[in-house]
């Protein structure tokens, strides 16, 4: 309801060459943690590679160290143990080998309670997903990803013309490359909840495109500018307060979800955070500069 930012009037279209070299990088990136994602290389929660995740409850706080220790001696010393601190929560995370999987849990579980008869784990939840799920689960959400953008594509081809549309899409990919290099850079674990936040970054990122696309097609009817790279700074420069507002406000409860969301939606949050930076600056400096490169300096009016 405030315009925290007035008048600006910031030469974005000139430092394009910049943000397509550093655009570049991120997405180069990505497709290399795709490959490995697809492979199977990455850091994958047991909803895309399969295994078995425990979640326990003890009556006093357990030393990690110990535990992965006699997860070593049962052969799983690649384990992922997350702890609650101050609820005495264990989440134990087990990668499939083969068909041992269905018996993992109750090794785990008799183990703990052998090795700590004073301070016995409660079963809180099991969840055990095959190799095999995971693998269709891993090219459902690569196939899924595609869909939405071939969707981003005739949408704003209908609304606006069919070179907005490629351009959205290609920031929408740039978004969802970007992100996921960054967390496979970062070793961060990659699950269904990631999968999730990447299509929601991926429809934020386009709502906010379609601002600008919205104020650039305006601009363009009304003459404002006698270039397109001069109208793009205008539309951009006219928008950027509510673009600045908006995205600070999700950003912000991103945060909050990320530090007071507990352990569970830990990467969840950390996911749309950094989603909501790299959405926020495709929509000013991917989308719109691709349109110009591709209609040149010419004015010519978009349909209605």
């Amino acid at each position: 309801m405030r315009e925290l930012i007035k008048n600006t009037n910031i030469d974005f279209m000139g430092i394009k060459k910049y943000a397509f070299i550093f655009s570049g990088a991120l997405v180069l990136i990505g497709l290399v943690a795709t490959v490995q994602i697809y492979r199977g290389h990455a850091n994958l929660g047991i909803d895309l590679a399969g295994g078995t995740s425990i979640q326990l409850r003890f009556q006093k706080p357990v030393a990690m160290d110990q535990v992965r220790q006699l997860l070593t001696g049962m052969g799983h010393g690649e384990a992922n143990l997350q702890g609650v601190p101050g609820e005495n929560i264990l989440i134990i995370k087990v990668g499939a080998k083969g068909k041992e999987e269905k018996m993992v849990s109750e090794q785990v579980i008799s183990l703990l309670r052998e090795k700590f008869p004073d301070n016995p784990p409660t079963v809180e939840s099991i969840a055990e997903i095959g190799p095999a799920i995971g693998k269709k689960l891993r090219s459902d959400a690569i196939l899924a990803l595609a869909v939405s953008a071939l969707a981003i594509i005739v949408y704003l081809a209908w609304r606006f013309e069919f070179k907005f549309g490629v351009a959205a899409a290609v920031a929408t990919f740039h978004d969802v490359a970007g992100l996921t290099g960054i967390f496979f850079l970062l070793g961060k674990e990659m699950d269904l909840l990631f999968i999730t936040a990447l299509l929601t970054i991926g429809g934020y990122s386009l709502t906010d495109t379609v601002v600008v696309f919205d104020r650039i097609r305006e601009n363009i009817r009304l003459r404002k500018k006698p270039t397109f790279s001069e109208t793009i700074n205008l539309s951009v420069n006219e928008v950027l307060s509510r673009t600045v507002v908006t995205s600070l406000t999700v950003f912000l409860t991103c945060v909050a979800l990320l530090f007071f969301g507990g352990v569970v939606l830990r990467e969840f949050a950390l996911a749309l955070t950094i989603g909501v930076v790299v959405g926020t600056y495709s929509s000013i400096f991917v989308a719109s500069p691709i349109i110009a490169i591709w209609r040149g300096e010419k004015m010519v009016e978009v349909k209605r």
